[in-house]
């Protein structure tokens, strides 16, 4: 079992992921400038409150720990401003795991980030820039650091996010001929995150996550 790092873990996939992590055996140390919220209790999670852009913050969490899952989200009044969030917060944390030799880095970004953005069709292009555009370019750049560094990385691109249950029963677009929108729970993309933990078949690969 492993010693994880789960960055955003107070909501959302973070949220997800750190249950699901736990439940699986690992052990988890939860970052997140809210974490003393964070509503679970088990001896083999830490919850620490820390600033995903704080340098030291991240420094000092990636301390003892094997695997990084980065789960960043954002309000959505933050999608009609500027977005940095992405980007900014891995650029600290892939020079902190390359300075520290933590080499897994698990990372969620979504359906329209990097190459698979030329998978989106005319009809939902529109509705994506106006509504996601913004976050969206920024994912493009957080994607290219992650692609450009040292670390064994795999990025997860999920569909639209629903509140559903996990069921297992979602597929991994890996080819780009396949790459396609669709729904998936973010209990199914946490459940994805932690199987990459210990498995390494999709080692810098990007896949699409949906039903």
């Amino acid at each position: 079992m492993a010693h994880v790092l789960v960055i955003g873990a107070s909501k959302g996939i973070g949220l997800e992921t750190t249950k699901a992590a736990l439940a699986a055996g690992h052990r988890v140390r939860a970052l997140a400038r809210s974490a003393a919220g964070i509503g679970l209790a088990d001896p083999a999670l830490e919850k620490v409150r820390g600033d995903a852009l704080s340098s030291r913050d991240i420094d000092a969490a990636l301390r003892g720990t094997e695997v990084v899952i980065q789960a960043l989200g954002i309000a959505m009044g933050d999608l009609f401003r500027p977005v940095t969030l992405f980007s900014d917060a891995t650029r600290i944390l892939v020079g902190a795991m390359e300075r520290r030799g933590v080499k897994r880095l698990i990372c969620v970004t979504g359906f329209g980030a990097g190459d698979s953005r030329a998978s989106i069709g005319c009809l939902q292009s529109v509705p994506f820039r106006l509504l996601v555009g913004r976050a969206y370019d920024d994912k493009d750049v957080q994607e290219r650091l992650i692609e450009a560094s040292s670390l064994d990385w795999t990025i997860a691109r999920p569909g639209i996010l629903t509140n559903g249950t996990r069921t297992g029963r979602y597929e991994i677009l890996v080819a780009p001929s396949q790459w396609r929108n669709g729904l998936v729970s973010r209990a199914d993309v946490a459940d994805f995150l932690v199987r990459q933990i210990e498995d390494r078949t999709h080692v810098r690969t990007a896949p699409v996550l949906v039903y």
